[in-house]
């Protein structure tokens, strides 16, 4: 197996704090720049899997940043640079505590909802007769609160957002309307790659000017599902399951090895076999969605090689 990054323990000039996500590792310098670091974790069904997979966080981060620079004409976002293949830099933000999802088909998390006899998600209706991935009428916006570490995401409501007070109307409005411009470039992205964007979720901030802009990652395996285009069509009709590129299959292995995140279960085990397919999709999804060949990194010593980048970059 490859050398993978679990964790990280950086000490950078001006470091304030350090924040550990799910998968990234987010270190404040001085109150004005983030610097994230993509670890090659996997997590699914909000628990981090015990072993790293080969190239993900790589994986992640550039296609993240070729996405922030496809869609930025748009949608102003944090990013200001990328000084190693697992690293992005930008703008301290204040987050919003809310993730920003939308969908334009019947799958996954509201997929599961439908077959359990629901028409109602996170207050939106969904339209009797649907089989599961089917494409909705019009791409529907369903919003998650952001969990603390260890809980669930949880769907809300637009209308619960708002008398929360967890987002302004008036800024609500603004993530809504970021949200359908992302998601319609993003599928017109993938349909040029011969893909269909299927649903994703997007995060965004506030700089210290009150300015709201994209954050974390976008339209990556993590963050979003694609069905290959070809065959959708017969697939759906002979109700078939969908040739897919995204964490589902995680998911999907997940859910036949009785693990789905809840209380007594155990993750079960993942051979070093299975964690070399799971990075070989990634770096199969990476190669479809950019249309270029994957480079690998060099992994012989990658906090090294982080360390050494980062460190230039802030020098400079």
């Amino acid at each position: 197996m490859s050398q993978t990054i679990i964790s990280t323990d950086f000490h950078f000039p001006g470091q304030k704090s350090v924040y550990k996500g799910k998968v990234r590792e987010v270190y404040n310098i001085n109150d004005e720049q983030l610097v994230m670091i993509a670890t090659d974790r996997l997590s699914a069904f909000d628990v981090v899997m015990p072993k790293g997979i080969p190239y993900k966080g790589q994986i992640l981060n550039q296609i993240a940043t070729k996405m922030m620079a496809a869609t930025e004409d748009l949608v102003p976002n944090w990013l200001t640079a990328t000084p190693d293949p697992n690293v992005a830099v930008g703008e301290l933000c204040e987050p919003f505590k809310v993730e920003m999802v939308i969908r334009g088909y019947l799958s996954g998390h509201a997929a599961r909802e439908y077959k359990a006899g629901k028409r109602m998600i996170c207050g939106v209706p969904m339209p009797e007769g649907m089989k599961e991935n089917d494409a909705f009428p019009e791409p529907i916006i369903t919003p998650a609160t952001k969990a603390e570490k260890g809980d669930h995401d949880e769907d809300i409501s637009a209308e619960d957002i708002i008398k929360r007070g967890i987002v302004t109307e008036e800024d609500y409005v603004v993530l809504e309307d970021y949200t359908r411009k992302l998601f319609r470039r993003g599928s017109e992205i993938a349909a040029s790659r011969g893909l269909i964007l299927v649903d994703t979720k997007y995060e965004f901030g506030k700089t210290k000017e009150g300015k709201i802009v994209l954050i974390d990652e976008i339209h990556t395996p993590d963050s979003s599902r694609y069905f290959y285009a070809e065959g959708y069509e017969e697939r759906q009709e002979k109700g078939e399951p969908q040739k897919q590129l995204s964490k589902e299959f995680v998911r999907q292995w997940l859910i036949a090895n009785n693990f789905q995140g809840l209380e007594g279960q155990t993750v079960p085990e993942m051979s070093d076999e299975y964690i070399q397919t799971v990075s070989d999709r990634y770096i199969e999804l990476y190669e479809n969605i950019t249309g270029e060949a994957f480079e690998k990194a060099d992994v012989n010593n990658i906090e090294k090689r982080i360390e050494a980048n980062v460190l230039a970059y802030l020098k400079s």
